[in-house]
């Protein structure tokens, strides 16, 4: 069920996941969410970037690059991710609320410029950190009890780190951090954003074996962005690929990072 805005949340949650993009907690932490749901609690999914920028732009070249490849124009861009997101929800049975932030790519167009520095340091006055501050305090004010989960950054998109840095401010050590997929996925990129971070967190690894049929059925409604994010093989392929990965000898998982004074490395029940 949609949220429609943040002065709907109530303290009846359980969880509540912080995704950047209009597809980043499905792709990142679907499979949990279905357990969540299967266990009778309660799970709501915050995407941040949902605002739609003006149709006469300015957009960058990156931006039509990106509205090439999507197939849409700039006018129906947001709004066709928007009904993609609404039905991947009602597959993992989560209640949302869209926030109404502008994507980097329409936030700074004079900025976020290319790939390199879509995926490199944000900009320095990039309005949505403090932005995301206040909402993030303002959600943890309304929903104290929920578990909080947000990206942990792998690939460095500055959407990811800007979530991130502004969850940790907020909630610190009681934050939750999920691994970006489809990025955790590549060789070395979990090891270089931990690498990079400053705060100490450790891995739990969450079994999905019997989720990870409907979380593949959750991102395929994300139809505009799986060419994209799939270049090399299949979704269903690279989807089970890295979740078997994880869960080491056999059955398949997601992982997660909390901040804990010793490694911890457990499949927690279904």
């Amino acid at each position: 069920m949609q949220q429609t805005q943040l002065a709907d949340l109530t303290d009846a949650y359980d969880h509540i996941y912080l995704s950047p993009h209009l597809d980043d907690a499905v792709l990142s932490c679907g499979g949990s969410i279905i357990n969540q749901r299967s266990r009778g609690e309660r799970v709501l999914v915050i995407t941040l970037c949902t605002a739609a920028p003006p149709p006469e732009g300015p957009f960058s070249e990156l931006a039509q690059e990106f509205h090439r490849f999507w197939a849409l124009p700039p006018e129906q861009v947001v709004a066709a991710r928007l009904d993609e997101d609404a039905a991947a929800m009602a597959r993992i049975g989560a209640d949302y609320i869209w926030a109404g932030f502008l994507d980097a790519i329409y936030r700074r167009p004079d900025a976020y410029t290319t790939r390199e520095s879509l995926f490199g340091t944000p900009v320095a006055d990039d309005p949505l950190r403090p932005a995301l501050e206040g909402y993030i305090a303002e959600v943890r004010r309304r929903a104290p009890r929920a578990a909080l989960y947000a990206p942990l950054g792998v690939g460095f998109h500055v959407d990811h780190q800007i979530t991130h840095s502004a969850a940790l401010a907020i909630a610190g050590d009681a934050l939750t951090l999920y691994e970006d997929f489809p990025y955790a996925m590549y060789a070395g990129a979990v090891e270089t954003r931990q690498s990079a971070l400053t705060t100490p967190f450790q891995p739990h690894v969450v079994a999905i074996d019997t989720t990870l049929a409907p979380k593949i059925e959750a991102i395929a409604a994300y139809s505009s962005q799986i060419d994209e994010l799939f270049r090399t093989e299949p979704m269903p392929q690279a989807v089970r690929a890295y979740h078997t990965r994880i869960a080491g000898a056999h059955g398949a998982a997601e992982r997660i990072w909390r901040g804990s004074p010793a490694p911890q490395t457990y499949r927690v029940p279904q």
